[in-house]
């Protein structure tokens, strides 16, 4: 095996000084601890007729899609996310606004929260600190604290478990504290499988390979839909390559047509996101989708989730999801942490 292929831990932390690989390991502690975090705060159920609305963006408001989809038909009332400057027209008194920026400075979801308080929706707060909670405590809004020294999609687990137990308090969703601790016992043994020290033809680090030199398509459906569009992002921030997420069936009434001219544009790829519980027919989908891709000429993987329960199934693709991006992280030699692109951006946005 040639030394840009090794996935080792030696080549892993060559690539990987900053120990990002380590924060993705450490989910089954992350959600055990989230549950800790939560109960911290001492939020009060509270009887929220409109829902709950998740306000955040990037890496912070994942843990509002992946509560949604986890809840699937438990949930009993809307979950809606907010990524962008404005609540939706309906928010009143009787929603629940979650308001996360895991710095506390997103100026996005500053705003969300300035337009929660302006129609006095019932708030909750999940951040390390900044702008947001400095505002939050001002307003007497509880704040779930989160733990600093992570970037901000590394802290999956605690806004996945946040948004879980918000909408539990607000009626929008089942308490899921024991599948949750089921999931992390789950996440840690998927750990052992895919880390570092797991043999080079485990699953994260084949895919990896796989996927190596491509342009990810990545489709998932219901509760793996918004895995899809987590894998995109952790591709795009972690190893800096273009990747992108649709969603079955919608794919197959427009982007599946797309696929014929793709091989001369570039070497694409397609991963579907399959679980036991999709219907039935869009698991058929999924195999005639593929089987139309591949003969386009582009490679196409499909991913099965791995558990009992809807949440330890998510945390089974979750886990490998952000596994795989990093092992592509290595396979470039480009540092996961470095997002300077981002920072620029952010830099350019305050001085305008």
């Amino acid at each position: 095996m040639s030394a840009t292929s090794e996935l080792s831990r030696q080549a892993i932390r060559a690539s990987d000084p900053t120990g990002q690989v380590d924060d993705i390991l450490a989910l089954p502690e992350h959600l055990r601890d989230a549950q800790w975090r939560v109960e911290s705060a001492g939020l009060r159920p509270r009887d929220s007729r409109s829902g709950l609305v998740v306000a955040g963006m990037g890496g912070s408001s994942i843990g509002g899609a992946l509560a949604r989809a986890v809840l699937g038909d438990r949930a009993s009332r809307p979950i809606v996310l907010a990524r962008g400057y404005a609540l939706p027209s309906w928010t009143e008194p009787e929603t629940t606004v979650l308001c996360a920026s895991y710095s506390g400075n997103t100026e996005e979801t500053l705003a969300a929260y300035d337009a929660a308080q302006a129609v006095g929706a019932h708030t909750v707060v999940v951040t390390t600190g900044g702008q947001l909670a400095e505002q939050a405590r001002r307003d007497g809004v509880p704040v779930v604290p989160l733990p600093g020294g992570f970037q901000p999609r590394a802290a999956v687990a605690y806004l996945l478990v946040t948004a879980l137990e918000v909408a539990s308090l607000c009626g929008a969703g089942e308490g899921l504290h024991s599948e949750i601790d089921v999931a992390a016992e789950h996440a840690e043994r998927l750990a052992a499988r895919w880390g570092p020290d797991a043999p080079e033809d485990s699953a994260a680090k084949a895919l990896a390979r796989s996927l190596r030199g491509t342009i990810p398509q990545i489709a998932g459906a219901g509760l793996t839909a918004p895995v899809a569009y987590r894998w995109k992002t952790q591709i795009n921030e972690n190893a800096k390559l273009p990747a992108f997420a649709s969603e079955l069936p919608e794919l197959d009434h427009n982007e599946i047509v797309g696929w014929e001219q793709a091989m001369a544009l570039g070497p694409f790829s397609a991963v579907f996101l399959d679980d036991s519980d999709l219907h039935p027919r869009i698991r058929q989908r999924i195999e005639l989708t593929r089987g139309l891709i591949a003969s386009r000429g582009a490679s196409t993987f499909r991913i099965d989730t791995v558990g009992e329960t809807r949440m330890e199934r998510l945390v089974s693709v979750l886990l490998l999801g952000d596994l795989m991006s990093l092992y592509l992280a290595v396979l470039a030699r480009v540092d996961p942490a470095n997002i300077e692109v981002l920072e620029s951006l952010k830099a350019a946005l305050a001085g305008g």
